[in-house]
């Protein structure tokens, strides 16, 4: 059996549950503390501060709630139009060779935040995964969030 080792989540993974509050709801009230790179009637996109790779995004519905069978045929529509906008935001800035896209429902599965749906948004680069996070337990991201959380938010005010 393979094994994928992702040292650099442990902070992560440590401090899950710790925090009071949900972030995407904290985010839907504020906007430039929390990384939001847009929001639109029904949904946000922001970056995750603890990402798996450069310009890890996360989207999900303005509305709390962990069930996609409870969201409207609107919310829906607006929550995968703001994920094809955010990809689009990631092909312009970072221009990635492909992604992971996805959803973690429930903790078994990998969720962190798990009362609040949120799709995952990981640009991938050939080579993007080496040695470092595994010999030296340290992932190598090559921009900062302010710098790229900047970039990004330039590149959708100028779409609108």
């Amino acid at each position: 059996m393979d094994r994928l080792w992702a040292p650099w989540r442990g902070k992560y993974v440590s401090c899950a549950g710790k925090h009071k509050g949900c972030i995407f709801c904290k985010a839907s009230k504020r906007n430039t503390k929390d990384y939001v790179v847009f929001k639109t009637k029904s949904s946000l996109c922001m970056l995750n501060i603890f990402p798996y790779n450069n310009g890890h995004l996360m989207v999900s519905p303005l509305r709390h709630t962990k069930d996609m069978a409870s969201l409207t045929q609107k919310e829906i529509l607006d929550l995968f139009s703001s994920l094809n906008k955010a990809k689009s935001l990631l092909d312009k800035i970072l221009k990635p060779h492909g992604y992971n896209i996805g959803i973690n429902i429930s903790r078994v599965a990998g969720a962190g935040v798990v009362g609040h749906l949120h799709i995952h948004i990981v640009p991938r680069w050939p080579g993007d995964t080496n040695f470092m996070p595994v010999t030296g337990q340290t992932k190598v991201i090559s921009q900062s969030l302010r710098e790229l959380h900047r970039k990004l938010k330039h590149a959708y005010a100028k779409k609108i």
